[in-house]
């Protein structure tokens, strides 16, 4: 796909058929969050790959709208430094979202869904991914083939995007192109 295709037509999946991800596209999926750009160039990530089910059904439990994990042939949770700690710039929040955004994308074009699953509890993503104290994971990301393979064809719905007139204003707030 070309890009500003897979960007109008990716899609949020959160069920899956129940096969592992061929390894090279997980592989491309991890190099694309390896290639993001990132503030000052620093990489402030890491990335835990999770494959298997029980783990992913455990991670389902890190919040109230992450139960789509147990479904995923793959999950990939963005661990970083606390955005909240001390000294750690609020940049690190773009950089991974940046990161999750180009793993999403590559997911799409090689006909991979995915979603991203916030976590709310902390001290269990950390009892089962082992990370380091000082690190934080606010979103894990699930990856898998389509249960339905008309999603990936699916056509944007109309409507399910704000049209540009109301969300962008040219040299100043509130001035329009007429």
């Amino acid at each position: 796909m070309e890009v500003e295709q897979t960007v109008r037509r990716m899609r949020a999946i959160r069920h899956f058929r129940p096969e592992p991800l061929a390894a090279d596209d997980l592989l491309a999926i991890l190099e694309a969050g390896r290639h993001t750009g990132s503030s000052k160039n620093l990489q402030r990530w890491h990335f835990i790959v999770v494959q298997d089910g029980e783990r992913l059904t455990q991670l389902s439990a890190v919040g109230p709208f992450a139960g789509h994990l147990a479904g995923a042939a793959a999950a990939v949770a963005l661990i970083t430094p606390d955005p909240n700690a001390q000294g750690v710039p609020l940049s690190i929040t773009w950089d991974s979202g940046r990161a999750a955004q180009s793993m999403m994308l590559v997911a799409w074009g090689r006909g991979i869904g995915s979603v991203p699953a916030t976590v709310y509890d902390q001290a269990l993503c950390r009892r089962i991914l082992n990370y380091p104290d000082d690190l934080h994971c606010e979103y894990i990301l699930d990856f898998g083939y389509p249960a339905d393979d008309r999603l990936v064809e699916r056509a944007p719905r109309a409507g399910g995007r704000l049209d540009l007139d109301k969300i962008v204003f040219y040299d100043n707030w509130g001035t329009t192109r007429g």
